[in-house]
Formats: C-alpha cells, sequence, structure tokens
C-alpha cells in the first residue's frame, strides 16, 4: 500500500526529552509491514481508533497488530466507532487488554514524562466529560487520543490540553483544491479533515488505509503513517 510519512515538530517547555510518536490512525486491519520499520524508530506508537474494521468478517489483521507492532515500540491505543461498534466488542478488548498494547479506555498514563490519553467513541455525542476534567488537570505536558475531531471541536478545544491526535475523517476521502469532499460527522465539504489545527495544538490523520464504505477510492488524498517529534524547549 502506497502510505506517505508525514512528521509534524511539536514543541514545548513541558516536554521533558525529544522523544518520536508514531501515529497508526484508521488502519482497519489492513497490511501494516511496511511501517513496522517507521514503527522500530520511533520510540512509542499511537493508535488513536479504528484499529478494526467492523464490517469485516474478520479481523486477522487488527489481532496480528496487537502481537506484532509491540515489539517495534510500546502501543497506546484509543477506542474508534469502529471498536466501539464491532460485533465482537468485548472479546476484541479483552483480547488488546491481554496482549502488550496499553489500551486507554477513557484512561490516561504517563510514559517517559509525558500524561498519554485515550478520550473513547461513545454511542452518545457527548465524550466522557468527567474523564476530560480529570485529564486536563494532570500535570505536564498532556497528549490526548480523541478519535473524532468533531468531538475535539465541541468538547475538547479551548480546554487545557497541550496536543490532540485525531483521525476519523479519512482526509475527507476525495479532496479538491486542498479541501476534502465528505467526512462522517461532519458531512459535505468538512474543515477538520488532515493535518494541523488550533495554531499547532491539534492534529488530523488521513488514515492509513481507505476505510470507507463503499470502497470509495481516495483522490489527491493518499493514505499516511504520520511522525510526531516532541521536543523540549
Amino acid at each position: 500500500m502506497n502510505r506517505i510519512r508525514t512528521i509534524h515538530r511539536i514543541q514545548s517547555p513541558k516536554i521533558p526529552e525529544p522523544l518520536r510518536l508514531a501515529v497508526a490512525a484508521d488502519l482497519h486491519s489492513s497490511e501494516f509491514d511496511d511501517v513496522m520499520e517507521d514503527f522500530a524508530r520511533c520510540d512509542a506508537i499511537l493508535v488513536p481508533g479504528d484499529l478494526v474494521d467492523r464490517h469485516r468478517r474478520d479481523n486477522r489483521n487488527a489481532e496480528r497488530f496487537l502481537r506484532e507492532a509491540p515489539e517495534a515500540a510500546p502501543v497506546f491505543y484509543s477506542v474508534g466507532n469502529h471498536e466501539r461498534k464491532y460485533r465482537h466488542r468485548e472479546e476484541y478488548l479483552a483480547k488488546v487488554r491481554d496482549s502488550r498494547v496499553t489500551l486507554l479506555d477513557d484512561e490516561e498514563c504517563l510514559f517517559r514524562g509525558i500524561r498519554l490519553g485515550g478520550l473513547s467513541s461513545r454511542r452518545e455525542k457527548t465524550p466522557n466529560l468527567a474523564f476530560l476534567d480529570r485529564f486536563e488537570r494532570e500535570d505536564g505536558f498532556r497528549l490526548l487520543m480523541c478519535h473524532h475531531p468533531e468531538v475535539w471541536r465541541d468538547y475538547v478545544k479551548g480546554r487545557d490540553i497541550d496536543f490532540t491526535v485525531c483521525g476519523h475523517a479519512h482526509g475527507g476521502q476525495i479532496q479538491i483544491l486542498g479541501r476534502g469532499l465528505y467526512a462522517p460527522g461532519q458531512g459535505i465539504f468538512p474543515r477538520l479533515t488532515h493535518g494541523l489545527h488550533d495554531g499547532g495544538r491539534m492534529m488530523i490523520s488521513r488514515g492509513m488505509t481507505n476505510g470507507a464504505k463503499p470502497r470509495v477510492p481516495r483522490i489527491g488524498n493518499p493514505c499516511e503513517l504520520i511522525i510526531l517529534e516532541l521536543i523540549p524547549g
């Protein structure tokens, strides 16, 4: 699969040491062998939702990711809408918890001085506000995985959270003059599909694969692996 590599550099005096984080969003149980070397050159791998594809009969590549990706770097995984709607959700999430992957299901953890949080996709539009309240009170640099950009817009933006990583929009699927055509949850000509927003405090991945159903082709909108370089200062 042809995936571009996009590097974003984030600088803050709250970052204690340089870190390289791979962002593997919206893999949808596709192949990932081509990015394993990229993973191995990073300090950690962030998966902000939709590692599985709820429309597939099996998710063997997602389960293989749970086994193999942690061999390259520590993996931190938050819940997207495909995990939430997956018919084998509980069985699958039990496998995640039994693996070497750290599942952040409205939870947070400390990794090398960085506070990592995962805001889970929910059936209700409103996310877990109690978790967000707790997370923004934590000390240090707070990096949140929030699968839905529209949830970030409505409930996270403006909070005292240093950086947020999103996915879900698939880059707007078809891009015309740099503008996406459609994104779930945002509709036609969405504003939040890829790149940095809010003065560099939020980033959206185009996604690692084409997860649309039906399989609408991507035009002017390549799949991507993002590398976040966190820099002290």
